[in-house]
């Protein structure tokens, strides 16, 4: 088993995954073209409560944790919060968006598009604070590599996002089986035996009324 690191990252990284296609499911199931984004993301703040209020409640009660907090440690764990929380409602505002548009798997598109930005920004701002606070490093080129990469890869998924092929039309030999079997079309023996009113011809011949 690898580092326990290791293991919560890829767990977030599962469930950061599904949370586009989650949230999207939930806002097209609310039934509200107009507001289902806002009703679906209401319900989100309702699970960042239970998960993320009662969830470490608990935890710091069962390891006996001190209840004591800092004014640096509240400030900057709220200004984290709002991040993340605005991150999660404009991510609804981009998959409604999106969807209004008809861009194709608005999910794939835009959360491709947010998770290949988000580790630039995540490696400029720590560039930039270590800056700040007088550290001084080179820039290996791989590094460097890998950000362009990563731009490079969230334009490609938004430029060549995946289409659905349109759909089939009824095949034509399935029409004609469907109206016989609903007694509009009859077979030949049956057109040929029928008799033909006075003052008409055969119109299986080609002949038309005799005026």
């Amino acid at each position: 088993m690898g580092p326990q690191w290791l293991l919560f990252a890829l767990m977030t990284v599962v469930s950061w995954g599904v949370y586009g296609i989650l949230l999207h499911k939930g806002q097209v199931l609310m039934g509200d073209p107009v507001n289902g984004r806002y009703k679906a993301f209401l319900f989100v703040g309702v699970a960042y409560f239970v998960v993320a209020i009662l969830g470490p409640l608990l935890v710091m009660k069962s390891a006996g944790a001190s209840w004591k907090f800092t004014a640096g440690g509240i400030n900057w764990s709220f200004v984290a919060g709002v991040a993340g929380a605005i991150g999660a409602f404009t991510t609804l505002l981009a998959l409604g968006a999106a969807f209004k548009g008809k861009v194709a798997n608005p999910p794939a598109v835009v959360m491709s598009l947010v998770f290949s930005g988000a580790p630039i920004v995540n490696a400029l701002v720590s560039i930039w604070l270590d800056r700040i606070s007088g550290k001084q490093y080179a820039l290996p080129w791989p590094f460097l590599t890998g950000i362009v990469m990563a731009a490079v890869g969230g334009f490609m998924v938004v430029k060549f996002k995946p289409v659905a092929p349109p759909d089939k039309p009824a095949p034509a030999a399935g029409r004609p089986a469907a109206a016989a079997a609903a007694g509009l079309i009859q077979p030949p023996e049956v057109v040929a035996a029928l008799r033909v009113a006075p003052g008409y011809a055969d119109v299986s011949v080609r002949s038309y009324r005799i005026s």
